[in-house]
């Protein structure tokens, strides 16, 4: 019985260090927005690289239908966020995001009708969330939310953006 117990104990002391740290292997991950897309059909796909166990950089593309929308039907945009879980990698989050956006606007005209005004703008700003790993850290799940100001053109400076969802991810 005493010869089982040391090679017991080894093995639950190994397993213990290999759920302490991070997998350095699983430095990126792929997200699906599946909120956004189940309350607006929009779909938006983002990409987040690890640089440490509390920094990562990011980008986000979505793609709308209906260039009408409240953030168009185009936007593309990176992000820099910083982790302040207890858990590396996860936990709660803050984030700065830009976001390159086009869209329409639909102006009514007494004469003609309703037209279409197509747009681009760059916004800036900032949001908070929190991330939720499995223990294999393989799959993560997590819920953010955002909001930042056009910066260009003139016309749209005034404006507000927002940004939202529960989004499902997978690290590679």
């Amino acid at each position: 019985m005493k010869k089982l117990l040391l090679p017991c104990l080894l093995l639950l002391f190994m397993g213990a260090r290999g759920q302490a740290y991070p997998n350095p292997d699983l430095e990126s991950e792929v997200k699906f927005n599946i909120g956004l897309f189940l309350a607006t059909t929009t779909v938006e796909a983002s990409y987040e690289y690890y640089l440490n166990d509390d920094v990562s950089l990011g980008g986000t593309l979505y793609l709308d239908d209906d260039p009408t929308d409240f953030n168009g039907n185009f936007g593309i945009g990176p992000n820099l966020r910083a982790y302040f879980g207890y858990q590396p990698r996860s936990g709660f989050f803050a984030e700065a995001f830009g976001l390159y956006f086009t869209g329409e606007d639909e102006i009514e005209t007494t004469e003609l009708g309703n037209r279409n005004n197509d747009y681009s703008s760059f916004a800036m700003g900032i949001g908070m969330g929190n991330k939720w790993t499995t223990r294999s850290e393989r799959f993560a799940l997590e819920v953010f939310g955002g909001f930042g100001r056009n910066l260009n053109p003139e016309s749209y400076q005034s404006d507000f953006i927002y940004r939202a969802g529960l989004a499902i991810g997978v690290r590679f």
